[in-house]
C-alpha cells in the first residue's frame, strides 16, 4: 500500500507541509491557526533541509497555538505512517518530562516522524540521551534540541522535599542542583507551586547548558549555526508552550 490508496477525497484534502511550513516562514505564529489542514505526509529530506532551526521554532510555537485554541490539524497518521516507513527526516530532538499530561507531540500538533522524543521525570539529561542527541542532530540532520520542563512538577516537588524511593534517588539528585540555584523569597518546599514551578524553570536552563557543556558535538553544531539548543516551559494551565531563549 502507498499513499496514492487514500480515498479521492483525503487526496484532494491533502495541502503540502512545505507550503504550510513556508507560510508560517513568512507569517510567524500571529493568526495562524487553520484548522482545516491535512497533513497527509512527514517531512521529506528536502523540505527539512531548506528550512533554518529558526524556522522550526516558529513552526512549534504555530503549532501550540493550535493546540491551545483547540485547532488542531487534521493528521493522517496513517498516511504519514506510510511515507514515513522508508527512511526519516526529523526536525527536532525533545527531551521532555515523563509526566502524562505533557505528550510535546501533542502540544506542539506535529506529525509523525517530525520530532524524536526522549522523555524522563524531571526532564534531566544523562550520556544515553545526550549520545541520542548527539544521533538526532549530527547523524539524522535535526535542527533544534528542546528541553521541555512542565509546571506543577512532581519530579521537582520531589527533589525539593528530597525524596528517597529506590532508583528515583539517584534521578532527583540531578534535580537538586537547580532547587540551590533558584532564587525565591517565600515557602522553599515542594507543596509550594510557585517555587516548584520557579525550580522546574531553572532545570530547564541547566539542563541546556549541561547539553552543551557535556557534548562538544552539539555545541560544534550550534556554533555552526546548524542548530539551535532552546529551553521551555509547558504550563498545564491554559496549554502555553513558553519558549525560554
Amino acid at each position: 500500500m502507498n499513499t496514492f490508496d487514500a480515498p479521492e477525497p483525503s487526496r484532494r484534502a491533502v495541502i503540502k507541509r512545505t507550503a504550510a511550513l513556508s507560510v508560517l516562514a513568512l507569517t510567524g505564529i500571529s493568526g495562524f491557526t487553520v484548522p482545516h489542514v491535512t497533513y497527509a505526509a512527514s517531512l521529506t529530506k528536502a523540505q527539512r533541509d531548506s528550512m533554518t532551526p529558526d524556522d522550526f521554532i516558529k513552526s512549534f510555537k504555530a503549532g501550540n497555538m493550535r493546540f491551545r485554541e483547540g485547532k488542531m490539524q487534521q493528521h493522517d497518521f496513517v498516511a504519514q505512517k506510510i511515507s514515513s516507513q522508508e527512511g526519516q527526516f526529523p526536525a527536532a530532538v525533545i527531551l521532555s518530562c515523563i509526566d502524562s499530561r505533557a505528550p510535546a507531540e501533542i502540544l506542539l500538533d506535529t506529525c509523525i516522524g517530525e520530532t524524536f522524543n526522549a522523555r524522563v521525570a524531571g526532564n534531566v539529561q544523562n550520556e544515553d540521551i545526550l549520545g541520542s542527541m548527539e544521533f538526532a542532530c549530527a547523524a539524522a540532520g535535526a535542527k533544534v534540541v528542546l528541553v521541555m520542563g512542565h509546571t506543577a512538577c512532581g519530579a521537582v516537588a520531589g527533589a525539593i522535599d528530597n525524596v528517597e524511593l529506590g532508583n528515583l534517588t539517584g534521578l532527583l539528585n540531578k534535580i537538586k542542583p537547580a532547587v540551590e540555584k533558584t532564587a525565591y523569597e517565600g515557602d522553599r518546599t515542594g507543596k509550594n507551586m510557585a517555587f516548584v514551578d520557579a525550580v522546574a524553570k531553572t532545570n530547564v536552563a541547566l539542563t541546556v547548558e549541561h547539553i552543551r557543556e557535556h557534548s562538544p558535538i552539539l555545541k560544534k553544531l550550534e556554533q555552526e549555526g546548524k542548530i539551535k539548543i532552546v529551553g521551555s516551559m509547558y504550563h498545564l494551565v491554559g496549554g502555553e508552550v513558553e519558549f525560554l531563549s
